[in-house]
């Protein structure tokens, strides 16, 4: 599990992404939401913008990450 330290509000899904190096870019990032490879706390997310907040947990390629 990756533990992702929130310093602001929000973080938005396709940043969180390539913030954790899940993804080599923004663009990589926008792919694998639009192609439904992304859950956000267990459901499914297409939202690329999502706002995540402390508490939630994401899964992506085997990787989940826990904002924190």
């Amino acid at each position: 599990m990756i533990d992702f330290k929130l310093t602001s509000e929000y973080i938005e899904l396709v940043r969180l992404l390539k913030a954790v190096n899940l993804v080599s870019s923004g663009g990589e990032a926008k792919m694998v939401v639009t192609e439904k490879k992304v859950k956000v706390n267990g459901k499914t997310e297409t939202r690329k913008r999502l706002k995540l907040r402390k508490g939630a947990l994401i899964y992506f390629n085997g990787e989940e990450i826990k904002i924190i």
